[in-house]
């Protein structure tokens, strides 16, 4: 029981400090108060306010420096960006991949260097080897060489953002892959994108993706 309570006081610290986090408390970037001065605002025991610090530092929230305190990172709860993106339908996940995948790819195939060429051939040989094969394993290679057409943009931001995004990709992957036959045109597409990419023709490249991403 006591464990119990001892959960409940550390979510109800993390919801406190969530809510002023969004209401514009504190700036990213900005020293936030210490572990006594929270625990004297809040009502709460040191404890548990380090405890909540550390849930937020795990959602990527705060950035806890030992010896230094902690800084707020961000606004805006990465976990809570997963959640909304568990959620996407397929058609909602098909818009969302036509404005990041599709623009990332376009930058790939300005800003992609030797290795990132190495990496793409090497990630699109293991998707067509597996391409007939079980589908979870085919997927996996799949997010890999999708992964690194995004990485190839060398935007931090980006790639992240993606990596947030594989989940819901591998779902729609795994239902087209149930749901209907495998076409050789799919992966011919992917092909043609490399190709695209490794031409530095990224008008050509988008469009191969959005080609890509409306096949059913």
């Amino acid at each position: 029981m006591s464990q119990l309570i001892k959960r409940s006081l550390v979510e109800q610290a993390v919801e406190q400090l969530r809510a002023r986090i969004a209401n514009g408390a504190w700036t990213v970037g900005q020293r936030l108060p210490t572990e006594p001065e929270l625990a004297l605002e809040l009502g709460i025991s040191r404890n548990t306010v380090r405890e909540a610090m550390r849930v937020l530092a795990f959602s990527g929230l705060v950035d806890i420096r030992q010896g230094d305190g902690s800084y707020l990172r961000a606004t805006v709860d990465p976990l809570q960006a997963m959640q909304a993106l568990a959620h996407c339908d397929l058609q909602q996940a098909r818009e969302a991949r036509h404005i990041l995948e599709a623009e990332a790819i376009g930058l790939a195939a300005l800003r992609r260097n030797a290795a990132d060429l190495l990496g793409l051939h090497q990630a699109l040989a293991a998707s067509t080897a597996h391409f007939h094969g079980e589908p979870d394993t085919y997927i996996a290679c799949d997010l890999v060489f999708h992964q690194r057409l995004v990485d190839a943009a060398h935007n931090p931001a980006l790639s992240e953002l993606y990596r947030y995004f594989s989940g819901v990709l591998a779902s729609a992957l795994h239902h087209s892959m149930c749901h209907g036959p495998r076409r050789q045109s799919v992966l011919d597409l992917h092909h043609a994108i490399l190709d695209a990419v490794e031409q530095r023709d990224p008008e050509r490249a988008k469009a191969l993706s959005r080609t890509l991403i409306n096949e059913p």
